[in-house]
């Protein structure tokens, strides 16, 4: 792995972000069942019986630098309610992309999305100084565009007939993004939303 992007642990009151690991993939087949996520068709979440081969999917892309893997554990009862990753990485700028991030059902709208992201923009532009994080997901994922929009991100522009989903379809993806100047401001946004949340 590049020197620049090291496996870390974020800590927060609300969730703890670990490294990726192979024996993660137990709880996180358990985490995807809850709302049976590999359903959504606009997403892309590994069936339970699929889960092992992605971690070693992500892990393998660990290795070669492009990709840190995140478990996402709940901080209150260490619980696994999701995962997400720093991925398609350009450390000569630097900026990189938060993404293949999903969440329990159980989990959603309890301030999990919000303090994760938190502590991954956080971790980016203070600690590794990118200037920019950018965020992608399918035109149709309403709710994750919202939530994108939610964290203070700016829609850069739309990828047409960017990828085929494995049913074979064409994705138009919506690309967002927060520069480091813009950062200070989507912190302290986030900080509110979760201190009005705290009860959570």
């Amino acid at each position: 792995m590049a020197a620049w992007l090291q496996p870390v642990t974020l800590t927060g009151d609300v969730v703890i972000l670990s490294p990726l690991r192979r024996e993660d993939a137990a709880a996180l087949a358990g985490a995807a069942s809850d709302g049976r996520l590999w359903e959504l068709w606009y997403t892309s979440v590994p069936r339970p019986e699929a889960m092992a081969a992605d971690v070693e999917a992500r892990l393998a892309q660990r290795d070669a630098g492009t990709m840190l893997p995140f478990t996402v554990r709940r901080a209150d009862t260490g619980a696994v309610v999701g995962a997400t990753t720093y991925c398609n990485v350009d450390a000569e700028t630097p900026r990189l992309e938060i993404g293949y991030t999903w969440t329990a059902a159980s989990a959603q709208r309890t301030g999990v999305n919000t303090a994760s992201k938190l502590l991954l923009l956080g971790h980016a532009f203070d600690t590794l100084g990118c200037l920019a994080v950018e965020f992608r997901t399918h035109w149709h994922n309403t709710q994750s565009r919202t939530a994108i929009t939610a964290l203070g991100a700016k829609q850069d522009g739309v990828l047409r007939n960017h990828r085929r989903q494995p049913d074979g379809s064409l994705r138009d993806t919506v690309v967002f993004s927060i520069t480091d100047a813009e950062w200070p401001a989507v912190r302290n946004r986030l900080r509110h939303r979760l201190a009005r949340h705290a009860g959570w």
